[in-house]
């Protein structure tokens, strides 16, 4: 009796759980029926955008704003971005010295214009952690606070720092944060989770071998979805700028999707897509080496790259030369097609 219950149990729970997942595949069936996904080959971004198109088409309806039909869209894209993405790469990292002084310290947060700056040992490849601003004005404000002013007078803190204390080394100030530590592979949007529950909204990416590859701040995965966040500190310059009706002065970090959009050109084949993201990349890549200040760099598709300013290490700025040049010193590189 009890094996026929038991028996009835198990058969009972296998038919509720067989009745569960067909009522579950019916609604997702529903789901995409109504998100226009009946079709294998109709990505999730083109069924959110055909049915905004018919929320925006349907009267009595309001459409969505450009700026939050754009989000919805961004947010799609952003499951799929690794943190190779959109991390700030090596070359661009501002970082602070271990042994660096509180003085050096604060040239730096003011030249950089940042709230946080990764600390390291030596190198890049030797992070040991991070120093807030919050931090280090607390730091500044429990050394000099009310210093220097008179006993019976009331006033506010006067900020007098010693030479000892100028020359104190960022090691010994005793307010560094850790950071994460992650790989180029790991989903952006596991990050932005991680940063969120650690409560710590900077990550140094590592590579295979544990250098420091980029560096990924939760402003960085935050962008990815509401695009740009520009302060009173960040500089507006455009990344290209038009010249003159033939050329355009671009920074070597200029997207090769957006220089393609504005350009009306392919500049990198679909199958190399991943050799390079920048303008910068592209030229490395058509090379296979730095160029050099003032270098002609000729496209297969006929336009030219003059570097305007670069280092051993990248390229800096470009001038895009839409109608071929005459000059003598011209280096014929192509991508493949």
């Amino acid at each position: 009796m009890d094996e026929d219950q038991s028996s009835q149990s198990r058969i009972g729970y296998g038919s509720n759980s067989e009745d569960s997942r067909n009522d579950n595949g019916g609604l997702w069936a529903r789901i995409k029926l109504a998100l226009g996904m009946s079709r294998p080959d109709v990505t999730l971004r083109e069924s959110l955008e055909g049915v905004l198109e018919r929320h925006s088409e349907d009267e009595g309806t309001t459409a969505f704003r450009a700026d939050a039909k754009s989000m919805m869209l961004n947010l799609i894209e952003f499951s799929d971005l690794r943190l190779d993405d959109v991390m700030v790469p090596r070359a661009e990292i501002i970082a602070v010295e271990a042994s660096s002084s509180v003085s050096e310290l604060l040239d730096c947060f003011l030249e950089a214009g940042h709230s946080r700056l990764p600390v390291y040992n030596e190198t890049l490849d030797e992070p040991l952690g991070m120093v807030h601003i919050k931090d280090f004005l607390g730091w500044l404000n429990s050394k000099s606070k009310g210093r220097n002013a008179p006993a019976k007078v009331k006033t506010s803190p006067i900020l007098s720092l010693t030479a000892t204390n100028l020359k104190t080394p960022v090691r010994d100030l005793g307010i560094m944060r850790e950071l994460l530590y992650v790989p180029p592979s790991m989903p952006a949007a596991d990050l932005l989770v991680k940063m969120q529950s650690t409560h710590s909204h900077m990550a140094i990416v590592v590579d295979e071998y544990g250098g420091t590859d980029g560096l990924a701040t939760i402003e960085d995965l935050v962008e990815e979805i509401v695009g740009d966040i520009a302060d009173e500190h960040d500089e507006q310059d455009d990344l290209i700028t038009k010249a003159s009706d033939t050329t355009w002065h671009a920074d070597a970090r200029l997207e090769i999707e957006d220089a393609e959009e504005l350009l009306g050109i392919e500049l990198l084949p679909d199958e190399e897509e991943e050799e390079a993201d920048t303008i910068g990349g592209l030229i490395f890549h058509m090379l296979g080496r730095v160029p050099v200040r003032g270098e002609l760099v000729k496209h297969a598709s006929g336009i030219e790259f003059e570097i305007l300013s670069a280092d051993p290490r990248r390229v800096r700025r470009v001038a895009i030369h839409t109608s071929p040049r005459k000059s003598n010193v011209v280096t014929e590189a192509s991508c493949s097609s």
